[in-house]
């Protein structure tokens, strides 16, 4: 039985028990031995000028993979050079993660998108970037967070203040404002997409308070999608799309850590088997299995 870690942070694993049990029980499925370790609990570096993982202060000899769950781009790129396969990899991981280098990527494969400016913090002036009224985004937010609606000067000079990290992207709004388009994908698979809409803020995550329901996606935005993912080696991600004036999708940005609880509320759809299957497959094409 091949030997693989989920990786939470502290912070996070309590509040996702339940998906990490879920997680175990479709690893077992598949006779795959799943651990979930946090990551604290873990060092990596070098010693004796060879790599090395720590868990609790043992070395790691005998891990085959590895699902990391906490947003630790260098985590992964270390377990790769290991020789443990990470899902996602370390590339998906430090590309999505970073919302303007997945725009910079995205962007070369001809997929629309609104308008956007990367910038630091630091960079910001008092004069807006965008007519009013725009998006600023912090480039390593996720769920909806860290992300502000600036409607005016006013609104744009206190952003300037919550701002938390340095990397932005500042984006035009011009889309229907509290509505988005997930989009689940496992390996090459596009598996489902869900619509989001949120009648009381202008961000559409279900986390905050917006509803979903089961999109079913036409051949033209299928086409779309698929340049992405044949672009991309991912284990499972979501796909986030704005939707403009005219129903058109634009792409938003891309979830390396996704959750499914959307998925799950509104379809019957097992997610997780289809993602472990991928896994399973992934290990025995490596020859592990």
């Amino acid at each position: 039985m091949l030997k693989g870690w989920i990786v939470y942070s502290k912070k996070d694993f309590r509040g996702n028990q339940s998906y990490i049990n879920w997680f175990i029980k479709e690893a077992a499925r598949q006779s795959l031995q799943l651990q979930l370790v946090i990551r604290e609990n873990i060092t990596i570096g070098i010693e004796n000028n060879q790599r090395r993982v720590y868990f609790n202060g043992e070395m790691i000899t005998d891990l085959d993979f590895a699902i990391v769950r906490t947003i630790d781009p260098m985590l992964s790129t270390h377990l790769e050079a290991c020789n443990i396969i990470v899902f996602n990899s370390a590339y998906v991981s430090r590309v999505c993660n970073d919302k303007a280098l997945t725009h910079h990527i995205v962007q070369q494969l001809n997929i629309p998108m609104v308008d956007t400016i990367y910038s630091k913090k630091e960079q910001l002036s008092s004069h807006p970037p965008l007519p009013y009224p725009f998006i600023i985004k912090e480039t390593s937010g996720r769920s909806g967070k860290q992300v502000y609606y600036i409607a005016d000067k006013q609104s744009y000079l206190r952003c300037q203040q919550l701002l938390r990290t340095t990397n932005l992207v500042i984006q035009s709004c011009h889309v229907q404002m509290g509505k988005d388009l997930r989009v689940f994908v496992v390996g090459k698979k596009i598996v489902a997409a869900v619509l989001r809409q949120n009648d009381t803020d202008f961000r559409a995550n279900f986390k905050l308070g917006g509803s979903a329901t089961l999109y079913k996606l036409n051949n033209e935005e299928r086409c779309l999608i698929k340049k992405i993912v044949e672009y991309f080696d991912f284990g499972m991600v979501g796909i986030d799309f704005l939707i403009d004036y005219d129903g058109n999708l634009l792409f938003n940005e891309i979830e390396d850590i996704a959750g499914s609880r959307t998925l799950s509320n509104s379809s019957d759809i097992n997610i997780l088997r289809i993602y472990v299957d991928h896994i399973s497959e992934k290990l025995k094409r490596r020859k592990l299995l």
